[in-house]
């Protein structure tokens, strides 16, 4: 861990615990996916539930939303979410690579922000409104660009953004050694 990462961690725990929507954004390189997925997994309690979700150019919002209404559990009529007593954490990597569609909008993201605006969203079969509880987002992008594009201020709005800063010099020389000591270590081993 660098000194950068354990404050990024940090705050990414600060906030879900308190639940409260988070979205981390910064240039390639910087260590948000990583970060994210070695703190879903090992520095929650028992008590929250990973859902990890990757965007990609082609994903659909029938896609997303048949995934989150996969993992969720009926509570009550009309009301869904995790196992009763624990909490979802919706990570979606890569959340700004949807493609525009003709008028501007990015239907995934639109139906998370449905999610937050409204609560829930309305299964397609019946057409019944199925509220989502007890379920926090955690975001992951990069700068607008190379396939990448800008999320609308009706998105951002609902979350709160942590900048991530291409790392320090110090950082990458400390990554970059252990990587490098292992890598002789296991070779040293390998000769012997």
């Amino acid at each position: 861990p660098t000194m950068d990462s354990v404050r990024y961690r940090h705050l990414l725990e600060l906030l879900v615990t308190n639940s409260k929507h988070v979205m981390m954004s910064g240039p390639t390189g910087t260590g948000k996916t990583v970060n994210i997925n070695s703190h879903l997994q090992t520095g929650f309690s028992d008590k929250y539930v990973p859902l990890c979700i990757t965007f990609s150019a082609q994903t659909s919002a029938n896609q997303t939303q048949d995934l989150m209404d996969s993992k969720c559990e009926k509570r009550r009529k009309g009301v869904y979410g995790p196992t009763a007593g624990k909490k979802f954490i919706v990570f979606v990597d890569d959340i700004n690579m949807p493609m525009v569609e003709e008028y501007g909008a990015q239907p995934p993201i639109e139906l998370l922000r449905q999610w937050f605006d409204a609560g829930g969203w309305y299964e397609r079969k019946e057409l019944v409104f199925r509220r989502i509880i007890d379920s926090i987002f955690v975001g992951a992008c990069g700068p607008p660009g190379g396939g990448r594009n800008s999320l609308t201020a009706r998105f951002v709005r609902h979350v709160n953004v942590i900048g991530y800063t291409p790392l320090q010099d110090e950082s990458l020389e400390l990554i970059f050694s252990t990587i490098l000591v292992h890598y002789l270590e296991t070779q040293k081993y390998r000769a012997e």
